[in-house]
């Protein structure tokens, strides 16, 4: 007998495989195929955060005393840049979503993106082992399909012989 489940959850019920015929078995496939989608989709996103969050953090490293009065490239846009001087290496305003922006020391600011960089990282580790767990279903699922599929044709072959 197989069965589905994984750990018990609110809302998560048991269910045998073996009781589910083709159609229901497939449309349970694809459901997770969907799902499985939905989490390499966000793994994606978090992955490009993440490396944002880094790429911020590594930049804030790089502001130190002797970058003071120094001539930088600020974006305007993705693709636009202007000439700028750096006056202040003691404070950066950091974007902190949603068109919120706040001012931070350079300790303060090195600290929020390695925050942000291990909360993501967290996310990500959870979608991961949400994605396996659901992976492991859908093979159970995609052999059960086949020991089914299997089992009609050796009862149309016993039946025309």
């Amino acid at each position: 007998m197989s069965t589905i489940s994984s750990a018990p959850a609110p809302g998560m019920h048991q269910i045998d495989l073996s009781k589910l015929n083709l159609h229901q078995l497939a449309k349970l496939k694809q459901q997770l195929d969907q799902e499985l989608n939905v989490f390499q989709d966000s793994l994606q996103t978090l992955k490009m955060a993440q490396g944002k969050f880094v790429e911020s953090g590594e930049s804030v490293e790089k502001i130190t005393p002797e970058t003071k009065g120094k001539t930088v490239l600020v974006p305007l846009t993705g693709s636009m840049y202007v000439p700028g001087t750096i006056a202040d290496t003691d404070n950066v305003i950091i974007d902190i979503g949603t068109g919120y922006y706040a001012q931070k020391d350079i300790e303060g600011a090195k600290d929020y993106f390695k925050r942000k960089v291990d909360f993501v990282t967290e996310q990500m580790e959870k979608i991961q082992v949400l994605g396996i767990e659901k992976s492991k279903v859908r093979e159970a699922i995609c052999m059960m399909m086949e020991m089914k599929v299997q089992a009609q044709a050796q009862a149309q072959k016993a039946s025309t012989s």
